[in-house]
This record gives structure tokens, sequence and C-alpha cells, in this order.
């Protein structure tokens, strides 16, 4: 199990526990009592650093090398899973990956962004970081799930589009502006869940939905704190301070309105329990599917396209003094 640095205190605890279970002792009674009382402190720490994230947590917590991936959501929560490649015009981006599911027997399209968990799977996966083809294969799979009638789930989980040259050269900006376009009149439900890093066009390039939804531990945000912090301060160093004043978490975004609601992850993170985690997702996904059906096409359009349009904050300036 890989910690972060905050979670240190849990770690050496956890060690201790480990440590006595490997113990060998001919009087139990000895050992019990001892294992409960680090077990109970165990609980309450993680309760108590939980509890009490800064948003730089959060974002960590988000990035965990351990948290699961589209992949491990979609085979999870499908009875049925049958991906599909390719965008017919350049290629097959593995870093987007998606095909036709079943979900408790409600056929649906889905798709989302996919990490690697070593170098050879994070290069393979270009680190969840898609170009132009990538998004062209999920518009595809879009208008395919329009054509059957199928409402499109779509998982976000990438620190941004591809921005090397070639991407540029290929489309990036059209490929996404297109994805935009298509999501905001597509005729079937669409639903949007953060899972891990939503990171700027990246993301919005197949984010926009009828209801979107954000995990507990992961954030959405028009640039990385990172990145932020380079453009305000001319280094990283101002990460911490960049990620407060952005408001990137769920619980921001759902206060500011921008998300339906948050979904709840395992105590210490989706990581430590991938099944629970996927259980609340499909939750989730299943009690918006029984909204979202009830509406016919211009309804869903249109609702849609009100959401996006609430969002922000704007006042008419008179210019004509």
């Amino acid at each position: 199990m890989h910690y972060l640095d905050f979670e240190q205190p849990i770690a050496d605890l956890e060690r201790k526990i480990s440590e006595l279970n490997e113990l060998s002792l001919a009087d139990d009674e000895v050992l019990s009592p001892e294992l409960k009382r680090l077990k109970g402190r165990v609980d309450e720490l993680r309760h108590s650093i939980f509890e009490n994230l800064t948003r730089w947590q959060r974002v960590q917590l988000a990035r965990h090398p351990d948290r699961p991936y589209t992949q491990d959501y979609i085979y999870e929560m499908s009875d049925e899973y049958v991906e599909l490649h390719g965008d017919r015009k350049y290629g097959d981006d593995k870093s987007i990956v998606g095909g036709m599911a079943a979900i408790d027997g409600r056929s649906v399209m889905i798709m989302g962004h996919q990490k690697g968990r070593d170098t050879k799977t994070r290069k393979y996966r270009n680190f969840g970081m898609p170009n132009p083809e990538g998004y062209r294969k999920a518009r595809r799979l879009m208008e395919l799930a329009e054509k059957f009638g199928m409402p499109v789930i779509t998982l976000l989980d990438t620190p941004g589009a591809y921005p090397g040259l070639e991407a540029e050269q290929r489309g990036q900006a059209e490929a996404i502006a297109q994805n935009l376009k298509v999501m905001s009149t597509l005729k079937v439900p669409i639903i949007s869940i953060v899972i891990g890093e939503g990171a700027s066009g990246g993301a919005l390039g197949i984010g926009v939905g009828n209801e979107i939804y954000m995990m507990e531990y992961t954030w959405y945000s028009v640039i990385s704190p990172e990145s932020c912090s380079s453009i305000l301060w001319k280094n990283w160093e101002y990460k911490e301070q960049a990620a407060q004043v952005l408001k990137l978490t769920a619980p921001d975004l759902k206060e500011m309105g921008i998300i339906e609601g948050v979904i709840e992850e395992p105590l210490g993170g989706a990581h430590r329990n991938y099944q629970e985690a996927a259980a609340s997702v499909k939750e989730t996904i299943l009690e918006s599917l029984d909204r979202l059906q009830q509406m016919d096409t211009s309804e869903l359009v249109n609702q849609r396209i009100d959401k996006y349009d609430r969002m922000g904050d704007w006042k008419e300036v008179d210019t004509s003094s």
C-alpha cells in the first residue's frame, strides 16, 4: 500500500499492527488487547485526518497511484462489456477507452480516460492524456449510442489533453470543440463522473453531461494547481496555495452548483476498496438513469443547455459614459 505524506502516522501504526500479526505467541491474551488498541487508534487517526483534508491533499488523493481507473470501474460495475476501438480517421488512442456495456441489465455506452500503473502501461496509455484521435473515438461512440438510443456514461480522470506538437498538428482543439458541440445536442442521456483528476479541456472534452458527479476525493478545474502556480508565481512551489484559491474539490463545485452531487468514497480513498467505490458509482448511475430516461429527447437537450447557461457569475457594465 502506497501512503501519502499526510498519511504517515497511519502508515506507522499499520506497520506495527503488521509486525504484531506476524508474531507467534503462546499466550494470545497478551497480543490481542494491544492489537485491538492499535486498530482502534488507526480508525481514530484516519477519521481525524480525512475529515480535515486540505484542497491540496484532495488533489494528492485524486492522483494516488493505487486509485481505480476507468477500466476498473467498468469491469466492477458491468455485467457485460465490449470495448470498441479507433476513430476511423487516424488510429486508436489508448488513453481513452470505451464501449457498450450492460449495468444491471441496462444497455449503456461507457467511456473514460485510462491511466497506467507502471512505466510500461503509463507510456502505453500516454499517462491518461488523449490525443485528438482519442476525442474523435469518444465522439464516434457517442454518436453510435445516439443511433441505438443508449445512454452515455463518461468517467473523467486526466491531467489534461496531450500538449505535444503532433497533437496540435492533428487538430487537438478542433477535436475537443467538436465533442463539446456533439455532447451539447446529443439526444440521449449523458452522465459524467469525475473519478480522479479533471483537468481543463482534456476532461471537459468528454464531460458535458445532463448530470455531473464527482467522487469525494477528486478535483475538477480549468487548470492544475502546479500550472496555476507556475503562471502566477513563476514556479511550482505555491501549488498548495493555488489549490486553495482554485476551489477545485467536489464540495466546492457542489456548493457552486456546477455538479449534481458528491459520491462518497471508502474511508481513506477509493483505492482502499475498489468494490465499495464501484458500488457507489453504480448506484449513482442507476439513480441518475431513472430520472433522465423519463425525459424525452427535447427535454434532455434543453436541460443540458440550460444547465451550462446557468454556470458562472457575470454582470453587465454600462460603457456608454
